[in-house]
């Protein structure tokens, strides 16, 4: 199953993307409502799999004439994993981590698809990275390997857009990780049925302008989604809704020489193999 979540200028809508592509929608002010993505996913598979049935019949809407939110707009957890892929821990110059290293976003910083990125006045070096993203079903703490992709009920895709020098002023990365308008999420949510067990082996590619600066596959993770999921579990509760943004191979603008800053004009995308393409322009902040 694939949804989105799509506001037409006056409600809110969650969207089934068919098997033909078709996009269909039920808007919050109809009594046929199945809620929001945030609150099927709460309530688990089968009011997904109700809401599916709710939205089969729905009236066909054009995607172009939406704006898309992001597929959960308020996560209890955003949860961030840095240096994930050994190469991007090479070219950054840092050891590749024993254990994963994890940093949080604030919901504050989210936009969909189609939605700005925003560069800050306060500075210019505003980078990419595309990255994947494990939403989590039902909760839990303490979680074995072997039952952690039970906790996973789908995937979505970022762009967890990074304001470098406020990111390098401290050994705490919090900062330049939640710059307003920074955090690009979506388009769609897809379930786990859906993909391989974890979304390994996915081709993951980013393109600036239309040319890749980021590929790889997923299964280059050194800390895969059951191990993250089991890990983290030690030190807190998982709960429905939580987002796992997975890590981002090389080619961040920020290893490069010279240096490659998104600026205003620039267009990223974020393709990941079964979840589509997150596209998002870059605008300067307004005065």
């Amino acid at each position: 199953m694939r949804f989105a979540m799509v506001h037409n200028g006056r409600h809110n809508g969650i969207a089934l993307i068919d098997s033909d592509h078709r996009m269909r929608v039920r808007w919050e002010n109809q009594p046929s409502w199945p809620g929001s993505l945030q609150s099927l996913i709460f309530a688990g598979e089968a009011a997904l799999r109700d809401a599916k049935v709710l939205l089969t019949n729905a009236p066909e809407a054009d995607p172009a004439t939406l704006r898309f939110l992001p597929p959960i707009a308020t996560p209890p957890k955003i949860v961030c994993i840095g240096l994930n892929y050994a190469d991007h821990s090479s070219e950054t110059g840092m050891l590749a981590p024993d254990y994963p290293t994890v940093f949080g976003r604030f919901a504050s910083s989210l936009i969909g698809h189609g939605e700005p990125i925003v560069r800050p006045h306060a500075s210019t070096q505003l980078d990419y990275e595309g990255e994947f993203v494990a939403v989590i079903g039902p909760a839990g703490r303490n979680i074995p390997k072997s039952r952690a992709l039970d906790h996973v009920i789908g995937y979505s895709i970022f762009n967890d857009a990074s304001i470098r020098d406020f990111q390098m002023r401290t050994p705490q990365w919090t900062v330049g990780k939640n710059f307003d308008a920074t955090g690009a999420f979506g388009p769609y949510f897809v379930t786990a049925d859906e993909l391989p067990p974890g979304a390994a082996g996915l081709s993951i590619r980013t393109r600036l302008n239309g040319e890749t600066v980021q590929h790889a596959s997923t299964s280059d993770m050194l800390f895969d989604v059951a191990t993250l999921v089991s890990q983290l579990s030690e030190a807190f509760t998982w709960e429905p809704g939580d987002i796992i943004v997975t890590g981002t191979p090389a080619g961040v603008g920020l290893a490069r020489k010279p240096q490659l800053w998104m600026k205003p004009g620039d267009v990223c995308e974020v393709e990941v193999e079964g979840l589509g393409t997150l596209r998002n322009p870059v605008v300067a902040e307004a005065v």
